[in-house]
């Protein structure tokens, strides 16, 4: 395996979550429960990890801020224009495998 420096590391791993972002910009069909349905986590959890990491080194930023970033506008924005009803059945397969801490 090809040994990365900590500068290339974290320069691909940026460029991959820029990726992510643009990806699920790009598919705002896919609601937040789809996510966490399928994958246990979703865009409030990706905003979530990005505040906790900014808080880790020093940088105070709200949840409406990192929300922002992820959504790539304000959540209230997003979740205006996209954001749909969710079904009963997926709603039940939340609750099921809801993450618990």
């Amino acid at each position: 395996m090809t040994e990365l420096s900590e500068a290339e590391k974290t320069a691909f791993e940026a460029a991959t979550f820029r990726r992510l972002l643009a990806h699920l910009d790009a598919r705002p069909d896919v609601q937040n429960i789809d996510l966490m349905n399928l994958a246990g986590f979703c865009r409030n959890c990706l905003a979530n990890w990005y505040g906790e990491a900014a808080k880790e080194a020093g940088v105070a930023l709200s949840k409406d801020e990192t929300r922002e970033i992820v959504y790539g506008m304000p959540y209230e924005e997003w979740k205006a224009k996209h954001q749909t009803e969710a079904s009963d059945k997926k709603k039940a397969a939340f609750e099921k495998n809801r993450p618990h801490g």
